[in-house]
C-alpha cells in the first residue's frame, strides 16, 4: 500500500504530510509547483478534476482511488489508517472534533482567503485610480473584514485557554495518547495563514498553538519533505 500525496508548494497539502508522518505509515510525494500567478499548475486537473491541492492517491489493492479536499483526505486517513489513534480520547469531545474540521474550512479560511485577495486588487489597478482601489479596499476591511476575523480569532484564542486550563490544549482534548485528532490537523493551516500577517495583533495563545505544532517532530520531517512553506 501507498498513499501519493499530490503536494503544491504553500498550500493546505502540508497539513497532509504533517497527518502521515504521526502515522508513521509509507506514502510517496509528488510535486507540484504555483505558476507565476501564484495558482495550482493544470497538471493537477489531470489527478482531479478540481485541480486543487491536496489530493492524495490510494493504490491499495490496486485501485488508485483519488481523494480531494482536506477536510475528507483527513477523515479518510484516520478512519483507514489512523488505527484508532487521532479521534479524541473522550467521547463526549467528537463534537469539537467534527466542529473545528468544518469551521477551519467552512468559516475562518475563507475570510482569511478573502483578506488575501482584496490586498492584490490595488497593485493589479492602473496606477491613477490606485487609490481609489486602496481607499475601497481599506473601507471592506474596516467595516467587513477585519471584525470578522476578530471575533473568529478572538473565540479560537478563548477555546485554546479553556482547554488549556482544562489539562490539553487540542482542539477536541486529544486523542488516546495525547496526540492531535482531525480538529488539529485542519485548524493548523488557517491559523498559520492568520499569523503569516494578514492580521495583525492576534492573540497571543494562538501562535503558542501554532508554535507547539511546528515543534513536534512529525510536523518537522514532513516540512523537510515537503519544501517550500512560507508558513512555517
Amino acid at each position: 500500500m501507498t498513499i501519493i500525496v499530490h503536494h503544491l508548494n504553500n498550500s493546505r497539502s502540508q497539513r497532509i504530510l504533517w497527518l502521515l508522518e504521526e502515522m508513521g505509515i509509507e506514502y510517496e510525494i509528488k510535486h507540484y509547483a504555483r505558476t507565476p500567478q501564484g495558482v495550482a499548475p493544470p497538471e493537477l486537473l489531470e489527478v482531479h478534476p478540481t485541480g486543487k491541492s491536496p489530493l492524495i492517491t490510494d493504490t491499495n489493492n490496486g485501485k488508485n482511488k483519488v481523494i480531494a479536499e482536506s477536510g475528507a483526505i483527513v477523515d479518510y486517513l484516520i478512519r483507514n489508517y489512523g488505527k484508532g489513534r487521532f479521534v479524541p480520547k473522550d467521547s463526549d469531545r467528537i463534537e469539537d472534533d467534527v466542529f473545528y474540521n468544518h469551521f477551519a474550512e467552512g468559516s475562518l479560511m475563507p475570510m482569511l482567503f478573502m483578506k488575501l485577495v482584496f490586498s492584490m486588487i490595488p497593485a493589479k489597478m492602473p496606477f491613477f485610480v490606485r487609490p481609489i482601489g486602496n481607499a475601497i479596499v481599506n473601507n471592506v476591511n474596516s467595516a467587513f473584514i477585519d471584525p470578522d476575523l476578530k471575533r473568529k480569532t478572538d473565540f479560537v484564542a478563548d477555546e485554546l485557554v479553556k482547554k488549556c486550563n482544562s489539562g490539553n490544549d487540542w482542539f477536541a482534548g486529544g486523542d488516546k495518547d495525547g496526540d492531535p485528532t482531525a480538529a488539529d490537523f485542519q485548524m493548523a493551516f488557517p491559523l498559520e495563514a492568520a499569523l503569516s500577517g494578514r492580521i495583525s495583533n492576534l492573540p497571543a495563545p494562538i501562535k503558542t498553538y501554532v508554535d507547539k505544532i511546528h515543534a513536534r517532530p512529525a510536523f518537522k520531517r514532513g516540512l523537510e519533505k515537503g519544501g517550500l512553506y512560507k508558513y512555517a
